[in-house]
Formats: C-alpha cells, structure tokens, sequence
C-alpha cells in the first residue's frame, strides 16, 4: 500500500477541519504533511487520526507539521439543540465538571451556567 492511501483518512479530516496553508508530498517514501489548523483542539484531532492509523509505535513513513491559528482558545464551539456545558466540557476535557471553565471564558455572552442556546459560538478555553 503507498503511503499517501495509507494515510487517506488523516488528509480526508484535514480537508474536513478545512486546514488552512495545507501541503501534502511524498519523499524517499515519506508521507510529509504541513497546515495551519484553527485551534489546538483540531491539531490534537489530526495527531489522533495519524495514531489511529500508524499504531502506537512512533510512524517513520509520515512526518506532519501542523500548526495552530488561534493559541488563545483550546477549541471553538457552536451550540446544538441538546447541548449542556456539562455536555461540552465532557466532549473537550473529558470531565463534566470543567464547565465552570468554559462558563467563566465565555460571561460576555452567558450570564447563567444553565442557559445557552443554539447557534452561541463559544470559546473552550486552554486548562
């Protein structure tokens, strides 16, 4: 299998994640792969699919270099009907819990923990 089709579902996510100033080259038989994501949240998101597919053992057949647009906030969130700040810090942190944080970044447009709505962009803070 060459080594760009290998690697097919970490090029199709970043064409998903839309990553800006994107290369893709192969070399000596090395997949080189370079962007500018949003957020760290999207870059972490690449890494974990390059993962996915090479295994646990650092990959010798890709080298990617990704960056980040916005280093001031983890990720970026549209709210969906259903959706809690519990429910988003779950998705982003892994805990519950760290509502607070994503509350107390984004007091210029919420002014309750319990109350948000669709379309409400907020910013998910760096921990």
């Amino acid at each position: 299998m060459a080594v760009k089709e290998k690697y097919q579902s970490v090029l199709d996510l970043g064409e998903k994640l839309n990553i800006q100033n994107g290369d893709v080259w192969v070399e000596d038989g090395i997949l080189k792969v370079k962007g500018t994501a949003a957020t760290q949240y999207e870059k972490n998101l690449i890494w974990d699919e390059i993962k996915a597919v090479a295994g646990e053992e650092a990959p010798t057949d890709i080298k990617a270099n990704i960056t980040v647009a916005d280093e001031s906030v983890y990720a970026k969130h549209t709210v969906k009907s259903g959706d809690t700040l519990g429910k988003i810090a779950k998705h982003y942190y892994g805990n519950a819990g760290k509502y607070t944080a994503i509350f107390e970044a984004n007091k210029d447009i919420l002014k309750n923990p319990d109350v948000i709505f669709p379309d409400q962009e907020l910013k998910i803070p760096n921990l």
